[in-house]
């Protein structure tokens, strides 16, 4: 049995997810998205909560590739 889709913002989404994330950590996240990636901060905050980290996990390798020293 499948539970019945729940009105968030305008659109209709199963219950469950996470609740009680971190709102610092939320605006971490987005701030840190939206600046390497010029993405407009709500864009960032629709992306679902995996996803958002996935490209935070993203950006961090790049920068760390990035910030590597260069081998001769």
């Amino acid at each position: 049995m499948s539970a019945l889709p729940v009105k968030i913002r305008g659109r209709s989404r199963q219950p469950g997810g996470v609740l009680g994330y971190p709102l610092d950590q939320v605006y971490e996240e987005v701030a840190y998205v939206a600046y390497h990636f010029h993405w407009p901060a709500h864009e960032v905050l629709e992306l679902e909560h995996g996803e958002r980290q996935r490209w935070v996990q993203e950006i961090a390798k790049i920068n760390r590739r990035l910030n590597e020293p260069i081998r001769s």
